[in-house]
């Protein structure tokens, strides 16, 4: 397209006289004008030129202005098209603009009229190729980001086989010298092969949530309706069947909790992870407990929580809570990969939630989180 001052149009009338004034009248404005007769001419015309701005009469011998326009749409889908017309065929010209003319002019011509709609019609005709030009990017992007996505896809799944053979060569070859020869062992020897064991499955379980994090951007969200209370009830069950004695049991109190719209294998990842971590940090407790219900935000929306009395943590540290790999506990004491809290906050994020918490050191620990499911993505 040519700069808006010298805008290339496409005038067509089968009066000469009228489109010939006309020309040359907007040609004095700065534009430049191209007569035509006929649609035919017209539509010729354009197949071997583009112009910014067909300005057609409505009633012509033959094609007329409205079979034109359409005519003219397919050969260039961006293009604006004004209809001129009589006093008379007003009806028509706006029959025209539901076919997809912009506006329309009357005749006879005032040049302060036909200059404002003229401007507008190639304001819109700039801002359609823009957009155009938008959305093929946007198109190219996409394709780009699926490409990456399926690649990193590869390389994980790749990654994780070829870190995973390894370990298991560890985990078996060790398990058979402690089965097989441990009366032969020292007490130091037996420790190291214990803490080799320990190791190696800590980097199992670090893998499986490294995938299971890698996997969170790209699955797609299945919304229906969630029984929160049911689920967590599950989800407590489920890992106070896993705690063994000596170790005591937490006291777990579930409230009655609004359902929710979400995705319910992500938000059961997310409350596994919640709960286990408050499982785990009230294992030296003294009359542990665990609370899962929901409370008011001043915002008037409600959010769940998971509460727990267990090691808790410093406030000054809560920012790094939802980072991977940052744990604010020696994993000699409480073990894990630092990678759950994230999983949590990735799992919220994309219901168009937020997860925060509050804790201090030996008084437990509440998360928080929201979920908006008109926000999901």
């Amino acid at each position: 397209m040519t700069e808006p001052g010298a805008a290339r149009l496409l005038i067509v009338d089968d009066e000469a006289a009228q489109r010939q004034a006309l020309c040359e009248t907007l040609q004095v404005q700065g534009f430049e004008p191209v007569g035509c007769g006929s649609a035919e001419a017209a539509l010729t015309q354009l197949r071997q030129q583009p112009v910014d701005l067909l300005l057609t009469d409505l009633m012509m011998p033959g094609t007329d202005g409205i079979a034109l326009l359409r005519a003219a749409r397919e050969i260039d889908p961006m293009l604006v098209v004004i209809i001129m017309t009589g006093e008379g065929t007003i009806a028509t010209a706006v029959e025209a603009m539901r076919s997809g003319a912009f506006d329309y002019i009357l005749k006879p011509f005032k040049l302060s009229a036909i200059l404002p709609v003229l401007s507008r019609a190639l304001a819109v005709r700039r801002l359609r190729i823009q957009n155009a030009a938008l959305e093929q990017q946007l198109r190219e992007h996409a394709a780009e980001l699926e490409a990456a996505n399926r690649e990193l896809d590869a390389f994980t799944r790749s990654a994780s086989h070829d870190l995973r053979a390894p370990l298991n060569a560890v985990l078996g070859f060790s398990s058979l010298l402690v089965q097989d020869f441990s009366s032969q062992l020292g007490a130091q020897q037996h420790g190291w092969l214990v803490e080799i064991q320990r190791a190696a499955r800590q980097m199992s379980q670090l893998i499986d949530d490294l995938m299971r994090l890698s996997r969170l951007g790209r699955q797609a969200l299945n919304l229906q309706t969630v029984d929160m209370a049911a689920l967590a009830l599950d989800v407590a069950g489920e890992l106070s069947a896993q705690v063994e004695p000596p170790r005591p049991q937490p006291q777990v109190q579930i409230e009655a909790l609004p359902p929710a719209l979400a995705d319910a294998a992500l938000l059961r990842q997310a409350l596994v992870n919640l709960l286990s971590n408050a499982f785990k940090f009230t294992r030296h407790a003294e009359g542990a407990r665990v609370h899962v219900g929901t409370e008011a935000q001043a915002n008037g929306t409600r959010a769940y929580f998971v509460r727990d009395n267990g090691e808790g943590f410093d406030m000054a540290q809560a920012g790094k809570l939802f980072q991977a790999f940052n744990r604010l506990h020696r994993s000699d004491v409480f073990e894990g990969t630092g990678v759950g809290l994230s999983i949590v906050q990735r799992i919220v994020q994309r219901h168009g939630g937020r997860v925060w918490a509050e804790g201090e050191p030996g008084r437990g620990a509440t998360f928080y989180f929201t979920l908006d499911a008109a926000n999901a993505r």
